[in-house]
């Protein structure tokens, strides 16, 4: 493979590729026809984007009328799947234009999974005793969920839940760790589309977070030898889950104090909560096969804390047992005044724009407190809200210069496998960890590095025009010259070659390759939804025209360079 030279200089937020490539810096060897259309275009200017549980059950509304479909061009409907979808396809653009954005999503929530992460390790075996302490069969369990599966929504909301409810795989021991992580991934892609009360009882209950924020084993005080609860869960429960570090509007603005941001809890209030948290152990012994990782935690009388605890007006008694206590802390951080804004920002950076308007965040939050029927947490009718909202859906904002995010890679990855209709016969899914910065996408599903994720939703990359404006650009955090070279080297090398038995099927652009104009115009919509202007299509157009077509081998090298170049493409990765 040809791989493309690292440029001398470049400023993450402002250039990437920031010099064209010659054939002569990449490879003393004869340069493929890709290598050298990447270097044809030079590069450009990448200007960054900048139920229930704790109340009544309500009285069912009438069912109302369904919503008028509202008509949408391929275009439109190319960028809403961009927000709302893991990755897709022509015919998923079709669906969309035919059924509306309302209607598209209401037909993905009435999708059943197809398979569920654990099912995927059981019936490929790797429940075989030689694999108890290795990680083998996540990657494919991964990959497989995300690229083979028909439910782009859940996909997609799941992957944004996983980057906020973060467990790593690298990051915690214990055997059977690929299993571990399947019964807490299905936790998240089986409420995905439930409330978010049961994603909170259903994490805080489950061995991989007990393992990767070490509070199963967590004891009781213990007065004679100084020993304290573990207060990691208790912080990131209340710091990264629900609430944040400080009081919110109901738009996510801070609330202020004499000009300054008032904390939302204290140290006193993490050590009250982490006595909650204790006693936490496996709900059967025995680790000779994995299926206690799929039971949920229970408590050891024994070693949990029964004395009086109060924080954040969360008040529970003396002697109260751990599922009633663990019970009102989750119900009382659920119904806490910042969980709506908290949530609904981060969902929002995640599927739409990095920098939402408090009136679009306002909005989803007030969806999230009451979803028109009395019911909080409602996370339909969050997406449904997050997806259709004016502003999200305001074509305008593709010349906005705030508006819109950095494609996450693993997003890009799936997005190319969804789009060719990568398929893998046997299951082996082999694109393995996609995590190294010098030689994949920087970025794995299921393998951040802590709990703060790859990056925060409050990143600002700095010393660019970003951090100038006050914007935030959190994919940015693992956006480096390298890991861009690293990129774009990678998906050249899937786009001609795949990945093993996972392989792209480009026979419906065979027909247009002749036309390079018309090849780039349906990549532009396939892809990037019209959004590479006209100017860059040119310089796309004279590095294809380039490539001869006399034979079918020089029809797929047009095919896959073109392809290379939408995708290395600043107008793709940064979706507005």
């Amino acid at each position: 493979m040809t791989e493309i030279a690292s440029p001398e200089k470049a400023s993450v937020g402002e250039t990437l590729l920031a010099e064209p490539v010659s054939p002569a810096e990449q490879s003393a060897a004869a340069p493929s026809p890709i290598a050298y259309a990447l270097a044809a275009t030079g590069t450009l200017a990448l200007e960054a984007c900048g139920g229930a549980s704790g109340g009544s059950t309500p009285t069912p509304a009438p069912t109302p009328a369904p919503p008028p479909v509202v008509p949408m061009s391929s275009a439109q409907a190319s960028r809403f799947l961009s927000q709302a979808a893991i990755g897709y396809s022509r015919a998923d653009i079709s669906s969309v234009v035919a059924s509306g954005a309302t209607g598209w999503i209401n037909n993905q929530f009435s999708i059943a999974r197809p398979q569920r992460f654990w099912d995927f390790l059981v019936a490929n075996g790797y429940n075989a005793a030689a694999n108890m302490n290795t990680v083998a069969g996540f990657d494919p369990m991964m990959w497989s969920q995300l690229m083979g599966s028909a439910d782009l929504l859940r996909q997609r909301v799941g992957m944004a839940l996983l980057d906020q409810w973060v467990v790593g795989i690298d990051g915690f021991g214990g055997s059977w760790r690929a299993f571990a992580m399947a019964a807490y991934l299905d936790i998240l892609w089986d409420n995905a589309f439930g409330n978010y009360r049961d994603i909170m009882e259903g994490v805080s209950t489950n061995a991989a977070m007990g393992l990767f924020l070490t509070f199963l084993g967590n004891a009781r005080a213990n007065t004679t030898s100084g020993s304290i609860p573990d207060e990691n869960y208790a912080r990131e429960l209340m710091q990264l889950f629900t609430i944040g570090l400080y009081n919110l509007n109901m738009d996510g603005t801070l609330v202020l104090s004499g000009g300054n941001p008032v904390p939302s809890y204290t140290q006193a209030d993490v050590s009250q909560a982490a006595r909650v948290w204790t006693g936490y152990t496996y709900a059967a012994g025995g680790g000779a096969t994995p299926d206690r990782l799929q039971l949920p935690m229970i408590i050891n009388a024994a070693t949990h804390e029964t004395g009086a605890t109060a924080f954040l007006g969360i008040s529970i008694p003396a002697g109260t047992d751990g599922a009633t206590a663990r019970r009102l802390v989750l119900d009382g951080l659920f119904n806490h005044a910042n969980v709506p804004p908290f949530v609904s920002k981060q969902l929002i950076q995640h599927l739409v724009t990095s920098n939402p308007s408090p009136a679009y965040v306002g909005r989803v939050a007030a969806v999230f407190a009451n979803n028109g029927s009395g019911v909080r947490g409602d996370m339909k009718s969050v997406i449904r809200a997050i997806l259709t909202d004016s502003e999200a859906r305001d074509d305008s904002q593709e010349s906005s210069a705030t508006f819109g995010k950095l494609r996450e890679p693993v997003v890009r990855l799936v997005q190319w496998a969804k789009a060719f209709g990568v398929t893998s016969p046997t299951n082996l899914w082999p694109f393995g960890n996609t995590s190294s910065s010098a030689n994949r996408i920087a970025q794995g599903p299921g393998r951040a590095p802590s709990v703060f994720n790859w990056f925060r939703p409050g990143y600002t990359p700095p010393g660019t025009t970003i951090a100038s404006k006050g914007l935030v650009a959190p994919e940015f955090q693992i956006t480096s010259e390298p890991s861009v070279i690293a990129y774009v080297n990678y998906m050249q090398s899937l786009i001609v070659n795949g990945a093993g038995e996972a392989r792209p099927d480009y026979s419906s652009l065979t027909t247009l390759a002749t036309d390079s104009a018309a090849l780039l115009a349906e990549l532009n919509l396939l892809l990037a939804a019209n959004q590479i202007s006209a100017a860059t299509i040119a310089q796309m157009k004279t590095a294809l025209d380039t490539i001869s077509i006399a034979t079918n081998a020089g029809i797929l090298n047009r095919i896959q360079a073109a392809i290379v170049l939408v995708m290395a493409s600043p107008e793709y990765l940064v979706l507005r």
